[in-house]
């Protein structure tokens, strides 16, 4: 049975991250994070034009996690809790045992493979305390790093039951896999 009980809520830690709950003092974290162009440069819908956006996002992320219906971790470097992205399981179907994952990186961080850190942390959460059995992620077709990513753990292309809008690759990963 899926467990969507984030409660205490889990920290992940890696050899060089923490990835811990969202708090409302993340607010300019997050809003310079969601106003920065390069973070955008793949995603719709994403950019925050004010503060008020971001504490709305905050909100709206916390109510999700006390109702199981998402988890959300910030991505801190381990020892000086600096803020450099995020990552979640989202997209929740208890019926069907899925979640999609999420995932984003401030850019002066990209290539030193951090997310590919925090993936990993996050797919084995996702397996074996929520008892998933698959997990989904959608990509930019021209995002070569996050597809690459995703190869890299053994996510697959695939075609989804839903038809993806606009330029999204899909990709999946059983836990059979």
């Amino acid at each position: 049975m899926l467990d969507t009980n984030f409660h205490p809520f889990p920290v992940l830690t890696t050899d060089r991250l923490v990835l811990r709950a969202i708090e409302t003092t993340d607010d300019n974290d997050i809003f310079l994070h969601r106003a920065d162009e390069k973070v955008n440069k793949y995603l719709e819908g994403f950019s925050h034009a004010t503060i008020e956006q971001s504490q709305a996002l905050i909100s709206r992320i916390q109510n999700e996690i006390i109702n199981g219906k998402s988890i959300f971790w910030v991505i801190n470097q381990k020892g000086n809790n600096k803020f450099i992205g995020t990552i979640c399981l989202w997209n929740i179907s208890v019926d069907e045992n899925k979640a999609e994952a999420g995932y984003t990186l401030n850019p002066q961080f990209h290539k030193m493979g951090y997310m590919n850190e925090a993936l990993i942390k996050v797919i084995d959460f996702g397996f074996n305390k929520m008892k998933l059995k698959t997990i989904d992620a959608f990509t930019h077709k021209d995002n070569e790093s996050s597809t690459k990513l995703l190869l890299r753990n053994k996510f697959k292309q695939a075609t989804p039951a839903k038809p993806v809008e606009g330029d999204e690759v899909y990709f999946s990963l059983s836990k059979e896999e």
